[in-house]
């Protein structure tokens, strides 16, 4: 994790609008003192040093947690609702955002910030729709934090009532531990990855809202079964919603675009989800 390899430290990020207009923006993590410290000791009596535990999760989450509660206040007094979109590479977090920006069109007003070590190349896709769009790159770190996106919704400047989808840095580990101050997690796994992965990553999944499984279109060619994988989740975190799409043939996006409007159930999805795959 993060917190315990120490990944986020001295991370450089990069916030661009991508029209040339405004400045890369770097991102660093400053120190509160001066180091490194000299101090002289003349002692005349033995010391007994004791063994310390420290939680150094709990320290290093801290700053992010209180700006996520700020960027959390923030969004609510403006309406708007941000939705924090993971997944492994190559799932299709890109492909279904498109697809819905595209599809819902008018309907959805919408901006999106994007979330990667380097490139430019999936927001690039989502501003050749014309949609608003800001990236982020993280250098060497592997997912997004509370600090990060509040310099993306500055340069997004999203209007009152509006959604912002963010989509974070490809990886099912990091990710899942740090709080944006996001509406609402989904978490996108595709069929091509295996049935197995809320066992291997089971904090990602435990923080989900809605877990999406993407290319279903494939599933009469891969060994993927979709009611185990429920079960897997179910176990994990009972209150998440579930669905089956593909967003490359539209089969199942009804049921998501019913999630973003907010007018179909958790029952309701699910049953309509897993009636599809079958």
């Amino acid at each position: 994790m993060c917190t315990t390899c120490g990944c986020g430290d001295e991370t450089n990020t990069r916030v661009s609008t991508l029209d040339g207009t405004q400045p890369i923006v770097e991102h660093q993590h400053p120190h509160d003192h001066e180091q490194p410290h000299d101090h002289e000791h003349t002692h005349d009596h033995p010391h007994t040093h004791q063994p310390v535990t420290i939680t150094l999760e709990q320290n290093l989450l801290a700053k992010n947690d209180l700006l996520a509660a700020r960027n959390r206040g923030w969004l609510a007094g403006r309406g708007i609702r941000a939705l924090n979109v993971m997944s492994s590479p190559g799932a299709g977090k890109t492909t279904l955002l498109v697809r819905t920006l595209t599809d819902l069109g008018g309907q959805l007003q919408a901006g999106v910030i994007e979330g990667d070590q380097e490139t430019s190349l999936d927001a690039d896709r989502i501003r050749a729709i014309g949609r608003p769009v800001i990236q982020i790159n993280t250098g060497a770190g592997c997912h997004l934090d509370a600090d990060m996106l509040q310099r993306g919704l500055d340069a997004l400047d999203p209007q009152p009532g509006s959604t912002v989808f963010v989509e974070n840095v490809g990886n099912l580990v990091c990710p899942a531990l740090f709080d944006l101050g996001e509406t609402a997690k989904v978490v996108v796994i595709s069929v091509t990855e295996g049935d197995d992965k809320p066992q291997k990553y089971p904090h990602m999944f435990m923080a989900a809202d809605l877990v999406i499984v993407n290319k279903a279109d494939l599933l009469p060619y891969v060994d993927f079964d979709v009611d185990d994988c429920l079960r897997q989740i179910r176990q994990i975190n009972p209150h998440a919603e579930f669905l089956v799409l593909s967003a490359t043939t539209g089969d199942g996006l009804a049921a998501w675009y019913d999630w973003l409007d907010g007018s179909t159930s958790r029952s309701d999805s699910l049953t309509e989800s897993l009636s599809d795959a079958h």
